[in-house]
């Protein structure tokens, strides 16, 4: 690639035109941009899962921004429970506690009751219920069109803690779905 700079001055306006040699195939970037300016992978943020309350399930979630509009979320956990368990955001950055509840209370920022997402009223937390298989394995995608990654807004999701818990989501007991004990806790960090 060859870059050509051009300076106007007295106002020291420097303008760079990249010319890129060749054409078709090579060279070329993939990704969109975000709002703020940045490449889409910048718009990713990771939790490292770790077992909490006695448990040995570990593993990650990833969240990605798809679009200006919706962040997918991929969960993958191994040494779970085999069966049922609740997956909700969590309002504290904090998984330090034994049995995970420095997390504190779902992230509720919109002050909504618990619920199932897409199903009003349910809140940002609220994410759902993941099967783990008799080998301990789990997985869960997701797709939400009401968080954001790295802004700094009401529904970023950088900064709180993504649990894990013994039981499944009822979807209606509140303020937690009786999801029970919290078995793995990872916190969110920009990637």
């Amino acid at each position: 690639m060859n870059t050509v700079a051009f300076v106007f001055t007295p106002r020291a306006l420097v303008l760079a035109v990249a010319v890129s040699a060749g054409c078709g195939g090579g060279g070329g970037t993939t990704g969109g941009t975000t709002p703020a300016g940045g490449t889409a992978a910048a718009r990713q943020a990771l939790a490292s899962i770790e077992a909490k309350s006695g448990s040995t399930l570990v593993g990650t979630a990833t969240f990605t921004a798809e679009g200006d509009n919706k962040v997918k979320l991929d969960i993958e956990v191994t040494g779970a429970p085999p069966g049922e368990h609740a997956v909700h955001l969590h309002e504290k950055g904090d998984c330090s506690a034994p049995d995970a509840m420095s997390a504190g209370e779902h992230w509720n920022p919109t002050n909504e009751a618990h619920g199932k997402w897409g199903s009003a009223p349910f809140h940002l937390g609220d994410i759902g219920n993941m099967k783990v298989g008799d080998d301990g394995r789990g997985s869960l995608s997701f797709t939400a069109d009401k968080w954001t990654i790295g802004t700094g807004a009401m529904d970023d999701v950088v900064g709180h803690s993504i649990v894990i818990h013994g039981q499944p989501d009822d979807f209606t007991t509140q303020p937690a779905g009786a999801a029970g004990t919290r078995l793995g806790c990872g916190v969110v960090r920009q990637k």
